[in-house]
């Protein structure tokens, strides 16, 4: 399992800021944090997702390819820094189209 942390830099004020992320040893996302400018942090799982948050639907890559980006600031965390995020983040209570 990785975990990473990956800021995003731009001007979108509806868009998060940073995400959490805990990836697979396949390469897709177990679980994500998305952080907003407005302070509130979304979380989602493979049973949780929302038409806000849900998880990669492709494999996410090297941390590098993700690092190269000039948008991207990404850097591999501890597992207790991921946890932090976690627990401290909320589930979106906005349902993704045709769910209730």
């Amino acid at each position: 399992m990785e975990h990473w942390k990956v800021d995003w830099a731009h001007e979108l004020p509806l868009e998060p800021i940073r995400f959490y992320s805990e990836i697979g040893s396949d390469d897709y996302e177990v679980r994500k944090v998305q952080s907003y400018r407005d302070g509130r942090a979304l979380k989602a799982d493979q049973f949780h997702e929302s038409a806000e948050i849900g998880l990669s639907e492709v494999p996410v890559g090297s941390i590098d390819d993700v690092a190269s980006q000039p948008e991207f600031s990404a850097s591999s965390i501890s597992p207790e820094e991921f946890e932090r995020a976690w627990r401290t983040a909320q589930w979106s209570t906005r349902n993704l189209p045709g769910r209730r």
